[in-house]
């Protein structure tokens, strides 16, 4: 089931980038005094009594002629669209701001669950200036410090009581779910229709006419799947997408749904740095990955081109090195029949549970021919190791002492397992835990 969506918004300068790196636990945002220092939205995960969730950052929104202003309010607006519950905060030293009333008109609109936070309440005699925001018309308003982690907790729990009780979709447990990510006009959309073969998704050269997540399900030579897309144009006329360039939860949304996740590439246009950072997204988030570089048709080549752009992608995409690439071209579906089985490969080996004596057969061969080297003369020792999940692969490693596993070596032990085992098209976790 994709994670609920919390937006935090507000004008500028009331704290809501640190409030942010307090929930997620760690220094994303920007913390400055300066107004509209964070012009775009900044996403990340946050947990609360054990469940988790996404947050947004937004620049605040305010009106005026200040440079970004109208960016930020469009970045504000998209994320309040995105957002299953959305913190509105308000700076308590100010009092109740034209800004805020400004903002507050705004959230009206919405129409989405609204709690309102008072932030830079750092003692409780200062509660009693809370009482004003009432006028704001959310309802009790929270107080809160940023800056002394003061209330965060009944906040949360208040979110919490806003988000919707969603079950996701069941699908049979052989059913292969798939979806497509990449820059706005890399031709996702094309791609699903040409996979379907006929006009399920509106196609344009518009950037961002893609937007709401729809399963597909779909079957081909006795496989079921379902094609997981964001697609359907807004009734409401403005594309924000055509300003913000690409919308990141979305994306997040449909990993968190996938088995396998296609990244697609415009082969005309070649890689840019946005490129890496969609892909870093399926990549941390442990799912299947297939490279899929589209528009094949509109290259110049020779019987050089595939191998020398293939060697381009392995250079810009070195975390994706287990990733099959598939050359192709939605538009005249050329290529297009190679793309299927390569998708069933990467599902296959995404769920490959392997033997464990034939595991440890691998690992301790591997640690026989290269021991790890020593570390203020103390050595890491590997007793054994065993699958512990699958989607993606995960092992453990049984060890005299963790922290003595050091990257390149557990490197090492992940470059044995593929060797021995494939696993193309996934990524796979090793975990050194200490032997009991």
């Amino acid at each position: 089931m994709p994670k609920p969506v919390v937006a935090i918004v507000g004008r500028p300068n009331v704290g809501k980038s640190t409030i942010f790196n307090r929930i997620v636990g760690e220094r994303i945002s920007i913390v400055e005094d300066i107004p509209g220092i964070t012009r775009d939205r900044i996403y990340s995960s946050g947990e609360w009594i054990n469940k988790e969730f996404n947050i947004i950052d937004t620049g605040g929104i305010e009106i005026g002629d200040a440079p970004f202003l109208a960016e930020i309010r469009q970045q504000a607006e998209v994320a309040i669209d995105e957002a299953d519950v959305i913190i509105f905060m308000v700076n308590g030293r100010e009092g109740v701001t034209a800004a805020d009333e400004e903002v507050a008109k705004i959230l009206y609109r919405s129409d989405k669950p609204v709690v309102l936070a008072v932030n830079k309440i750092d003692n409780p005699e200062m509660r009693s200036d809370i009482f004003d925001f009432y006028a704001l018309g959310f309802g009790e308003p929270m107080p809160i410090s940023g800056s002394h982690g003061l209330g965060l907790g009944d906040l949360l729990d208040a979110v919490f009581g806003h988000f919707p009780q969603q079950e996701d979709e069941e699908y049979d447990e052989n059913t292969i779910k798939f979806s497509l990510i990449g820059r706005p006009n890399v031709g996702k959309s094309s791609l699903v229709n040409a996979l379907l073969g006929e006009e399920r998704v509106i196609v344009s050269n518009i950037a961002g006419t893609t937007r709401d997540a729809i399963d597909t399900p779909y079957s081909k030579d006795g496989t079921d799947y379902v094609i997981i897309d964001t697609a359907g144009m807004r009734k409401r006329g403005k594309v924000y997408e055509s300003t913000e360039k690409y919308s990141v939860l979305r994306a997040l949304k449909a990993i968190e749904r996938s088995d396998v996740v296609l990244v697609v590439l415009d082969g005309e246009e070649g890689i840019i740095e946005q490129d890496k950072k969609i892909a870093g997204y399926a990549h941390q988030a442990g799912r299947a990955i297939v490279i899929v570089v589209n528009k094949w048709d509109a290259v110049e080549k020779d019987e050089k081109t595939m191998q020398e752009y293939e060697k381009k992608i392995r250079a810009h995409f070195q975390f994706l090195d287990y990733a099959p690439i598939v050359f192709l071209s939605a538009k005249t579906k050329r290529r297009i029949q190679t793309l299927l089985p390569v998708i069933n490969t990467a599902a296959e080996n995404h769920n490959l549970r392997v033997q464990t004596n034939v595991l440890n057969d691998i690992i301790l061969d591997a640690v026989t021919m290269n021991p790890a080297p020593t570390d203020n003369g103390k050595r890491l020792k590997v007793y054994y190791a065993t699958q512990v999940s699958v989607k993606p692969p995960a092992f453990a490693v049984f060890v005299n002492e963790p922290e003595l596993m050091h990257f390149s070596y557990e490197r090492f032990l992940e470059n044995q397992i593929r060797a021995a085992f494939g696993f193309v098209g996934t990524p796979i976790k090793i975990f050194a835990r200490a032997r009991k």
